[in-house]
């Protein structure tokens, strides 16, 4: 596996999140194999580690294992997610649906800003790179052109999993009574006090020898506090954030708050989605993607299999491989529009991004999966195979642990890369971020 630097993102071997799918149940046991300890030379599991992953495989055939693997990765890589946003006019919520979309303001495909309220019904917005993830832009709170006592009548709050109620100045009695229309619904929501950045300009100017952000934060978040408490808003989740910066401020807490209250599935679309804009993220994403390594792996092992040319001891689903490595790529940024975009915006060298991210190819393709097999297949794979063909309990799936143990190791290897690489052009394009 490649070295990374110190310096660099670090990716630590730890159990996934679990998944909890209710129609594999067994698969919870498989998640545990992810403590697997790595070191330069060898793959090594302890022995509770080989007995819970033995225990995947107990009761049925591996045809029928294989299945249910193989429906639950289709389950975590198209699990729909609606993310509701709304707030007053001039709040910002048409910037925050394109931030969270990666998109800019002028980009094409991007929510449209305005400083007046522009339309009366919900509006969705694909991701560009995950469609099956909806970014919903509100009727404005509190609009001339929409009474409060007709508001939910335009909004049905059932169709979303999460809401996110922004104020560019101060809540009001219009935030408050819809989030309780949306507690009562039992939806997650969550109040954004936007513009920070804003406030936090005009406080150093009007007040430069005894200016403090850490001071103005303070304040901002206390005064939120105050009013939705005496609002009757139990436990206001509160995030201060600028639309302009997103990985500063409160973002980071946000989506780590977020992601322990959304389900399993929609917590790893929401996670592989998100805008690359800190060393935090890209971790985030990491530790998610570390599940669908394990998923891949398995399935990927038993279901379609053929001889790998050229490393004919392995056997697997290339096409399965390809798309995996491809999705890597996409949510850590590192695809050729991707890349264009980036280096557009910053005025970058395209040339030079490409050359940074995963070898000069900037696409995955056949022959690179098999190459990447090929060296993951001469590394020290052989003793992590021979363990899982030692488990009684794995019956045929001991035939496959080479190739299980090929297919991993190569998956994980790709995954530290492209985390890497993606930090690299963060720390390259943001200088600031962290």
């Amino acid at each position: 596996m490649p070295d990374v630097s110190p310096s660099l993102l670090p990716l630590k071997v730890i159990s996934p999140p679990k998944l909890k799918p209710p129609e594999l149940s067994p698969l919870m046991a498989a998640q545990s194999l992810g403590t697997a300890r790595e070191t330069r030379d060898t793959l090594t599991l302890t022995p509770e580690e080989m007995e819970s992953f033995g225990e995947v495989f107990q009761g049925d055939n591996l045809a029928v294992i294989s299945s249910r693997l193989c429906s639950t990765l289709h389950s975590l890589e198209n699990a729909r997610l609606d993310i509701a946003i709304t707030g007053g006019v001039g709040s910002g919520k048409s910037t925050f649906v394109n931030a969270l979309r990666g998109l800019g303001d002028e980009d094409q495909g991007s929510a449209k800003t305005a400083l007046v309220e522009t339309s009366l019904d919900p509006t969705p917005y694909p991701h560009p790179k995950y469609p099956n993830i909806i970014i919903w832009d509100l009727p404005s709170i509190g609009s001339p052109l929409l009474q409060d006592n007709k508001y939910l009548e335009r909004v049905p709050l059932k169709h979303y999993d999460l809401f996110l109620i922004l104020a560019s100045e101060r809540f009001t009695t219009s935030h408050t009574q819809l989030a309780s229309a949306i507690q009562a619904k039992k939806k997650h929501f969550y109040f954004i006090r936007s513009k920070i950045d804003i406030d936090i300009a005009a406080s150093s100017q009007r007040r430069p020898s005894t200016f403090s952000e850490e001071g103005v934060l303070l304040e901002i978040r206390e005064n939120c506090h105050i009013f939705l408490h005496a609002e009757g808003v139990v436990k206001p989740k509160v995030f201060l954030l600028s639309m302009f910066e997103l990985g500063k401020f409160d973002f980071q807490l946000l989506v780590e708050t977020i992601a322990q209250e959304l389900e399993s599935f929609k917590r790893h679309a929401f996670l592989v989605a998100l805008p690359n804009v800190s060393q935090f993220i890209l971790e985030k994403k990491a530790i998610s993607m570390l599940q669908h390594v394990w998923l891949v792996a398995t399935v990927a092992c038993t279901l379609d299999v053929k001889p790998v040319p050229g490393v004919p001891e392995v056997a697997c689903d290339l096409d399965l491989l390809m798309r995996s490595l491809a999705s890597y790529r996409r949510s850590f940024g590192l695809e050729s529009a991707t890349l264009y975009k980036l280096a557009e915006r910053t005025g970058g060298s395209l040339q030079a991004m490409q050359s940074e991210v995963c070898g000069p190819l900037c696409e995955v393709s056949k022959r690179q999966v098999i190459d990447l097999l090929g060296r993951a297949h001469k590394g020290t794979t052989v003793i992590f195979a021979q363990e899982l063909a030692s488990l009684p309990v794995l019956g045929v799936l001991a035939s496959c642990s080479l190739s299980f143990a090929t297919v991993y190791q190569m998956l994980r290897a790709y995954l530290d890369r492209a985390a890497k690489d993606a930090q690299k052009l963060l720390m390259q394009t943001f200088p600031k971020a962290r």
